[in-house]
């Protein structure tokens, strides 16, 4: 049994991410009875703790709504040490701050290129030692840097205090994928090659960069999302059964398939920048950042082979949704005398904004003559509003030391190899009008399954309905 945090730190308290995401998910944890330490933010912002204080009812306000009682408890545990991540002092003042906790956890939501000062200032002021800490994602900005990082956090902390944390693997529909796959026996006969066509993610977004242009300029799409997100996801769906729900099994289990998979070849990959995107705050007038991506890529194993894997993601799309497709191959002879259907059978798994999975069927169409029409059977569908927030999950998670849902080192390096090929500028950016589903090239990308599937808006729907995509 791992020993628990008696310490929760977070750098880049007075942050976005803080605001967005940290605050509610305190909240959330102090509601369960699960969070009894002091709560300790950092940044260098000139700020008070009353300030400070201020913001986390605020971020409540706008993130989940404030509950009188669990924000009174999270008020009276927040300290605040404002400081400059680069001066000694500010570690000092931590230390004194953190008092007799000997096991805190250090959260650092800050820009990667801090990370290693902070772990550094960490170690010599006596704050890293028996703690653990939080980093988050992008994990490098490549192989190579990704690898580098790894060697300046084990310099201060073994791997089993490293969390890397990648808030996509906290979803609850996501985690539902792992479920359903190996709670359920139906599945297995038909999951591999002899019995799948294709596979797609799809991580719309109605919005642009919100902003974050100069952010974004760093990143881009393949970097951003494509490389841990919808790579996670493709594995929780493709992987094979984990022995148990061990976190070294499923970790093992999600690392084999990822050394499987077959580097990008940028053949296969179309990037797309929306018009208006160099005219956002921070984005270099003549910039090559791509807000969209699609790829396919293949998985060189028994299970899968031959079997191609398409991911797509990008800004300024015509809806907002996250959206997994696997498409079944069609029955080997027709038994009615009817045309090949244009869609064969497939599961779909909606992942955000609300949260569905289902199974696209035909029966027979009403009348006398024995032919077909295309249905839906809804096998689950949920709302988001009763979901335990990623955050809250992940940090908590990351308190108790257990590492199931964050990404251990070799898969982050396994991850970097398949993308590494196509980073840069080593293929064409394409134009494409906002509210559009990207540049015409990438349609090529899918052309030999029929093209891309798009997710629907948001809606509530029936039991069965019609096929009507």
């Amino acid at each position: 049994m791992e020993e628990h945090s008696d310490a929760f730190v977070f750098f880049g308290a007075t942050g976005d991410l803080a605001y967005k995401e940290i605050f509610p998910a305190l909240q959330v944890l102090i509601q369960q009875g699960h969070f009894d330490v002091p709560i300790i933010g950092v940044a260098k912002s000139g700020w008070s703790l009353d300030r400070l204080k201020e913001r986390a009812r605020d971020s409540l306000k706008h993130h989940g709504g404030v509950d009188p009682e669990s924000f009174d408890e999270l008020s009276a545990r927040l300290l605040y040490v404002d400081g400059d991540y680069q001066d000694a002092s500010t570690y000092e003042l931590l230390r004194r701050a953190l008092g007799a906790a000997k096991r805190p956890l250090h959260y650092l939501a800050i820009p990667p290129s801090m990370f290693a000062t902070v772990v550094a200032h960490l170690a010599q002021s006596n704050c890293a030692k028996n703690a653990r800490v939080v980093v988050e994602k992008p994990f490098g900005r490549d192989l190579a840097s990704a690898q580098a990082l790894d060697r300046t956090l084990h310099e201060y902390f073994p791997e089993s205090a490293i969390f890397r944390i990648d808030h996509y693997l906290g979803k609850e529909p996501v985690q539902n994928l792992l479920y359903f796959r190996f709670a359920n026996s139906f599945l297995e006969p038909i999951w591999n090659h002899e019995h799948i066509q294709s596979v797609q993610v799809t991580m719309a977004e109605e919005f642009g960069v919100q902003g974050r242009g100069k952010f974004y300029e760093e990143v881009g799409a393949i970097r951003d999302v494509v490389q841990n997100h919808l790579l996670q996801v493709m594995v929780l769906l493709v992987m094979d059964p984990p022995a148990s729900s061990d976190a070294v099994c499923i970790r093992d289990e999600k690392i084999r398939i990822m050394r499987a998979m077959r580097p990008l070849e940028p053949s296969c990959v179309v990037r797309g920048q929306f018009n208006s995107y160099r005219r956002e705050p921070g984005v270099f007038p003549d910039s090559h950042v791509e807000t969209f991506a699609a790829v396919c890529f293949y998985i060189d194993n028994w299970r899968w082979a031959g079997v191609p894997f398409y991911i797509r993601s990008g800004k300024c799309l015509p809806v907002t949704a996250t959206e997994v497709f696997v498409s079944l191959k069609n029955p080997p002879h027709s038994v009615f005398g009817e045309a090949v259907p244009s869609q064969a059978n497939y599961f779909r798994f909606r992942l955000n904004p609300d949260f569905v999975i289902s199974v696209g069927a035909r029966i027979k169409a009403g009348g006398e003559a024995m032919v077909g029409e295309e249905v839906e059977l809804i096998a689950h569908e949920d709302a988001a509003d009763n979901r335990l927030l990623p955050y809250a999950r992940l940090l908590g998670d990351a308190m108790r030391g257990d590492p199931t849902l964050f990404n251990r080192q070799d898969a982050v390096e396994a991850a970097w190899r398949v993308i590494d090929p196509v980073l840069g500028n080593v293929t064409p950016l394409h134009k494409y009008e906002p509210h559009t589903w990207g540049p015409a090239e990438a349609d090529a990308i899918a052309a030999n399954i029929g093209g891309w599937h798009n997710p629907r808006p948001c809606e509530k729907l029936p039991t069965w309905i019609p096929r009507g995509f």
